[in-house]
């Protein structure tokens, strides 16, 4: 079982009945000592960057994975992909990107922008539920990641 202690998890969505649903899927299956929600990509990558409201934010966390919407306000969720893959000291942070998107255009563009995965968003309560705990499971105690490492 992965250790718990200092990894933190950073879901990215506006919407807030998906965010609820998504935030109680990846606390059934305590994913991380920490679960952070943002609901625009300006927050997001404040968060990420440790800068604005979150400057105080500790480095030494280890942001275990980023659950990505696409369509943010503020930023858009392809603009914030983009940055993370840019930055040095973002760049190894698993995205997922979770959105209700299936326009190939946005599956290719993310891919392009180095998303690690791509997910639609069911519409059922139940399958996206599921679709979480699973999605969530994988990236963060089977995959095995750089960041979790210290690297």
């Amino acid at each position: 079982m992965t250790d718990l202690k200092n990894i933190e998890v950073l879901l990215v969505e506006d919407n807030a009945s998906d965010a609820e649903l998504i935030l109680r899927a990846l606390g059934k299956i305590h994913l991380a000592e920490k679960v952070f929600h943002v609901k625009d990509g300006a927050q997001a990558l404040d968060f990420i960057f440790a800068r604005g409201a979150y400057a105080l934010r500790r480095e030494q966390t280890a942001l275990k994975a980023v659950f990505l919407d696409l369509k943010l306000p503020k930023i858009d969720g392809l603009e914030v992909l983009r940055q993370i893959k840019a930055d040095e000291r973002a760049r190894m942070i698993p995205v997922v990107v979770l959105t209700s998107s299936q326009e190939e255009r946005d599956v290719i563009e993310a891919y392009r922008l180095g998303a690690n995965s791509y997910v639609a968003k069911p519409v059922d309560f139940d399958e996206l539920s599921k679709a979480i705990c699973e999605v969530g499971s994988y990236w963060v105690f089977l995959n095995k990641s750089l960041v979790s490492q210290g690297l």
